[in-house]
């Protein structure tokens, strides 16, 4: 997988009003015109409640 740059993933999630589930992050980022790495990237995430964008970022570090 591509290595996702944490800045274009916030880009994406700018706005998202968190505590999110890992359904929501997805259904946001693809509304908010993410491709298909940034996507892919978060459906791999564990599916629980992140609470803040660095939580995101820091679980995506983990997957990737």
């Amino acid at each position: 997988m591509t290595k996702i740059n944490p800045i274009q993933l916030q880009i994406h999630l700018k706005g998202m009003n968190y505590p999110a589930s890992k359904e929501e992050l997805v259904q946001y980022a693809k509304e908010n015109g993410a491709d298909e790495n940034v996507c892919s990237a978060l459906e791999q995430l564990p599916d629980e409640e992140y609470e803040t964008p660095a939580d995101v970022s820091k679980a995506v570090g983990k997957v990737e």
